[in-house]
């Protein structure tokens, strides 16, 4: 796939008012991003589940991976036809749903995790985020959009008061979480923090030059949705069969991933080159605060701060409106 199919260049606005190209039955391109979040995918992929699902559909499927950095590169690709499934964190699913009300009408398919972001740094002299100055620079994958630059914010609004949810915005800057996550190992002058996810705030933590300033669980006042995937409403009515097998290959990837930690860690390392310590990956799965499923949590306290700051116009008055009915029946909030 060409870079320049995913990075038109194209404000989102102009991405609306495009149609995206149909796609036959049988036909499923997936963009992922980096991190533990999305090892249902990785399941999936690594047992063609989708395949495998498909032919229970009696349907043979081609699957294309895809993988993007940050939410708004997902959603620019799923808007101009280049994704037919995009996932990230909380923040750019509002964001997209919000804009494509009458055109597009994305919603989310599913959830896939429910994990803590923390904010981590190298700075000695941060121990609270009113500790931050000029000099530090804050790494986050979608500054201002995605989901970790709104979990600062909330914690921004909490430390510095109503309304200056921004005032850390100017410290933040674009990167991808492997590359923040090099950046504070090596002792960068240019990056001294990270809003990350697992497993790179992990590994961070493990260097003791590096300390915790906050966990989102505790900004957000307990467990959130960290990831989900989404498509077109299109997609989910053009290719029904190949929309049903996705969804239940996810089901069994969940139900996989519960019943047999070790065989999915197995496959996190193969997926990832054996990028991450055994031992570490092992301790993140069984993690109480480390989930993995498809029902949403938060997702309406998400909705009423970015539409009361102004980041979505359309409010969200149930978790149902920003998702399809397929998951309705296992609840969420």
């Amino acid at each position: 796939m060409r870079l320049k199919q995913l990075f038109a260049g194209l404000a989102l606005g102009s991405l609306l008012a495009a149609a995206a190209p149909a796609h036959a039955e049988g036909t499923i391109r997936i963009a992922e991003q980096y991190g533990l979040g999305y090892l249902p995918l990785h399941v999936i992929r690594q047992h063609g589940l989708i395949e495998k699902h498909g032919k229970a559909e009696g349907i043979d499927i081609s699957v294309e991976w895809v993988k993007l950095s940050g939410g708004a590169a997902m959603n620019d690709a799923l808007l101009s036809g280049s994704i037919d499934l995009g996932s990230a964190g909380v923040g750019p699913l509002l964001t997209i749903w919000d804009r494509t009300h009458g055109n597009a009408n994305v919603k989310a398919i599913a959830a896939l995790n429910t994990m803590p972001l923390f904010l981590t740094t190298t700075n000695p002299a941060v121990k609270t985020i009113k500790d931050f100055t000029d000099k530090d620079k804050i790494a986050l994958p979608a500054p201002k959009v995605g989901i970790q630059a709104r979990i600062l914010q909330m914690a921004a609004e909490q430390a510095f008061g109503e309304n200056k949810y921004d005032i850390l915005d100017k410290h933040t800057v674009a990167l991808p979480h492997p590359d923040a996550t090099a950046a504070l190992l090596a002792g960068s002058t240019d990056i001294t923090a990270n809003l990350g996810s697992p497993p790179f705030q992990y590994q961070q933590l493990q260097d003791p030059k590096i300390h915790k300033v906050l966990s989102s669980y505790d900004v957000f006042g307990g467990p959130h949705t960290f990831n989900l995937i989404w498509t077109r409403e299109a997609y989910r009515k053009d290719s029904p069969k190949t929309y049903k097998a996705f969804l239940a290959a996810l089901r069994e990837a969940m139900d996989l991933i519960s019943a047999d930690p070790k065989a999915a860690a197995d496959i996190y390392q193969a997926q990832n080159k054996g990028s991450l310590d055994r031992a570490l990956l092992d301790r993140l799965l069984a993690d109480p605060e480390i989930k993995f499923t498809t029902q949403p949590r938060g997702l309406e306290k998400f909705g009423a701060f970015m539409f009361k700051v102004g980041a979505i116009k359309h409010p969200v008055t149930s978790w149902k409106d920003v998702f399809f009915e397929d998951v309705y029946a296992g609840g969420g909030n």
